[in-house]
């Protein structure tokens, strides 16, 4: 017998690391930088963050985030302990049992990376993402977060990641603007072009 297709949902979510539409997430994460006041935008987005990383690597937290054996109070319990471990705001701890009622806690990943980028653009901040074939090292971060800085003539946070599939080169993320100079970049883009003829 199947569990009800929203379980099934939120078990393939929880275990696969599925990300949701970013639209929804920035929906989410929207309505959480509205509850939350300023001064505790960041202690929020260090909660979500810290909720995150612990979803994403907790397969114990995952499991009784799943499981029907688990009530949604003791859920909510895990989850607002994990909110004061993190040093998240009341409202933070609100907000998860609103993703909890509505079996969107699998999301979280997704809504942290929205309210970062929410916090960013209302600090003045843009956020890029890296993604480089190899790990950098401090000194290339270092180039890599002042050329930005000139190139993009303000603030600066960066999300460095390194993504070995890529073969060698850079993947820049801004916003929604791609700027990429990777192995795999240039032989997907010979492809099209052979493909086209």
């Amino acid at each position: 017998m199947h569990a009800p297709v929203s379980m099934r949902v939120v078990c393939r979510f929880l275990h696969n690391g599925f990300t949701m539409n970013n639209a929804i997430a920035r929906r989410y994460a929207h309505a959480l930088f509205c509850l939350v006041s300023r001064d505790d935008y960041v202690a929020a987005q260090e909660g979500l963050q810290a909720l995150s990383h612990a979803l994403k690597d907790s397969a114990a937290l995952k499991h009784s985030l799943a499981s029907p054996a688990v009530t949604r109070e003791e859920k909510l319990d895990m989850l607002t302990a994990l909110c004061e471990r993190a040093g998240g705001p009341p409202v933070l701890g609100r907000f998860c049992k609103h993703l909890l009622k509505n079996n969107r806690m699998g999301h979280l990943p997704d809504i942290a990376e929205a309210f970062r980028a929410l916090l960013a653009r209302h600090s003045g901040e843009r956020h890029v993402a890296v993604v480089s074939a190899q790990p950098m090292d401090e000194d290339m971060k270092r180039d890599l977060l002042g050329r930005l800085r000139t190139t993009l003539n303000s603030k600066v946070d960066v999300d460095f990641q390194s993504d070995p599939s890529l073969l060698a080169g850079l993947q820049i993320h801004i916003g929604s603007t791609v700027y990429d100079s990777t192995v795999r970049g240039q032989l997907n883009r010979i492809r099209t072009q052979l493909v086209k003829g």
